[in-house]
């Protein structure tokens, strides 16, 4: 058999980069992510034929990574403003000069953490999870430090069918209080639950923009609400260990490396990311060494 060829005698499929109007993206698998090239995120804040493009190429490869970015704070948020209104973080806060734009600082003077090296997407907590996200680096490690994407559209469309069947029309719980407030004493925790209340949302929502059905559970999602029904239930033991056994496995399914992307940062690195079809996991391999990102977070819509 010639290398360059298949078992059925056709040449194997190959990725090419490819041009929407001016900005060239190369994709960097087959399912998740591209490297845009030729463009610069300060002239697109301004430009509307080229914010477009990106928008357009974002809800194709739901992650776009871009390098050279240097580009000022101000230019930060007025681009991710393009996408929507920016939203602050509970817990970690903004800059007090750029409202909605967070600052995810690890140096020598911060402890090793490890709420981040776990597949999630971003606050699922909230009754109205956000659209997106645009991160920079501003500092990094040599080494470590990646970002992983799942592409969760993908996840569900591999899920069997009998799966499928069977979480149609479920809902799940999604919860700040198990997750950041974890850390947090008593009276904290409740405190925080009581300003952000356990959200409920779909477990297959669909994109909508797109139209795509999307595996919506992830490390914030501590159980079903609706799963206790005659359909699904015959004992005690079916809903309890049923349904956790049943909600870990579709967690699990972000894991899976074919539905993923892994991006090595450098400093003025991007990543812009559609917070409705994906999942990260940012990679903690690099302590002591220092990592700054900055993130500027963009409001969503309910799921449905």
């Amino acid at each position: 058999m010639s290398p360059t060829s298949t078992p059925s005698g056709h040449a194997p499929a190959v990725v090419r980069s490819h041009s929407l109007g001016s900005i060239k993206a190369e994709p960097l698998t087959r399912t998740i992510g591209a490297q845009l090239l030729g463009v610069n995120l300060a002239d697109a804040a301004r430009d509307d034929d080229l914010f477009a493009e990106i928008k357009q190429l974002l809800l194709k490869h739901k992650v776009l990574f871009l390098r050279d970015q240097d580009i000022t704070r101000a230019e930060h948020v007025a681009f991710a403003s393009r996408f929507g209104t920016l939203e602050d973080h509970p817990v970690a806060g903004s800059d007090p000069d750029h409202p909605g734009l967070v600052r995810i600082y690890k140096d020598l003077d911060s402890k090793p953490e490890h709420y981040e090296n776990a597949l999630h997407c971003d606050a699922t907590w909230r009754e109205s999870p956000p659209m997106g996200a645009v991160l920079r680096c501003v500092e990094g490690p040599e080494v470590g430090g990646d970002t992983i994407w799942v592409n969760m559209a993908e996840a569900y469309r591999h899920l069997p069918e009998h799966i499928k069947t069977q979480i149609e029309g479920l809902r799940a719980r999604h919860s700040i209080e198990a997750t950041f407030g974890a850390v947090m004493p008593m009276e904290q925790r409740h405190a925080l639950k009581a300003t952000f209340p356990d959200a409920e949302h779909p477990v297959v929502r669909t994109h909508p923009e797109t139209g795509e059905k999307i595996l919506f559970v992830n490390v914030f999602a501590t159980h079903f609400v609706n799963y206790h029904t005659p359909e699904r239930v015959r004992f005690g033991p079916d809903y309890s260990p049923g349904a956790s056994h049943l909600l870990n496995y579709l967690i699990s399914q972000a894991a899976v490396p074919e539905y993923q992307v892994r991006w090595r940062w450098q400093p003025n690195s991007v990543a812009i990311w559609d917070n409705r079809s994906t999942q990260h996991y940012a990679v903690q391999d690099y302590w002591p060494a220092v990592r700054k990102m900055e993130r500027a977070g963009i409001s969503g819509d309910m799921p449905f």
